[in-house]
């Protein structure tokens, strides 16, 4: 399991984060949502130790993230940033490839390149595997980034909004890749989501954050509903429940 404990972080004079307790499970999928700035980017890159930690503990399955060593962490966590930036000459084949770096620092055995081809699958990206990465639109570039973080194998899977400049079909198909991978392979999927429909429909648990603090914290059913919306996102929305799940009208 993920467990934070009185987690704080500022820039400078700026409070991004304000005491975070939280307790995520190991398996299965979380979704964090919550407005621009709440500081749930900021939460992931303190749990994958891209910052120093400047209160608090992190610990994930008793490993302290700030104590752990780079490589022994690379093994069990992965993080996919929003900002996440790729040489332009690189194909996506090896792209996807550099999320078996933990594990062999840069050689590849056959069970690497199972795992690589198994990531590409995955991710709809085989025909595209020899393409270099500047020859594709925008939401392919996003789904090559998603396979090279699935292709570390880690337990514990960090996804920074991963539907950015994917089209309807593909951010169904991704979200029910990682609700597979979590089902089917014991995995942890943590994952920021501004499309609460998609949390909704995917996610076993909702973390709702607000101004650098965590402002709510149970099931889909429990977290979306008019008054708790309201109170994350500032304005009230229509909820309806279809096939047992909330449906949020929020664009009425």
């Amino acid at each position: 399991m993920i467990r934070i404990e009185n987690v704080s972080l500022r820039y400078r004079t700026t409070p991004i984060l304000h005491d975070i307790d939280l307790t995520i499970p190991k398996g299965g999928v979380t979704a964090l949502i919550g407005p621009n700035g709440a500081g749930k980017s900021s939460l992931l890159s303190l749990i994958a130790r891209l910052q120093p930690l400047q209160t608090g503990s992190i610990t994930i399955d008793g490993l302290g993230v700030d104590s752990t060593p780079s490589p022994e962490l690379a093994k069990v966590v992965a993080l996919l940033r929003q900002d996440s930036v790729i040489a332009s000459r690189l194909r996506v084949r090896e792209l996807v490839g550099f999320g078996r770096f933990p594990h062999g620092r840069g050689r590849l055995t056959q069970e690497d390149c199972n795992i690589v081809n198994q990531s590409l699958r995955q991710l709809d990206l085989t025909d595209f595997a020899d393409r270099f990465m500047e020859t594709l639109s925008g939401g392919q570039r996003q789904r090559a980034l998603v396979a090279m973080t699935l292709a570390q194998g880690t337990d514990y899977i960090l996804l920074d909004e991963p539907l950015n400049n994917l089209d309807m079909y593909y951010a169904r198909t991704l979200m029910q890749a990682l609700r597979a991978i979590a089902d089917e392979n014991g995995k942890t999927v943590v994952i920021v989501l501004h499309d609460i429909n998609q949390a909704s429909a995917y996610a076993d648990r909702i973390v709702a954050m607000k101004g650098g603090r965590v402002v709510g914290d149970g099931t889909p059913a429990a977290i979306f509903t008019p008054d708790v919306l309201e109170g994350i996102f500032g304005f009230r929305m229509r909820v309806e429940t279809f096939d047992g799940k909330p449906l949020v009208l929020h664009h009425l």
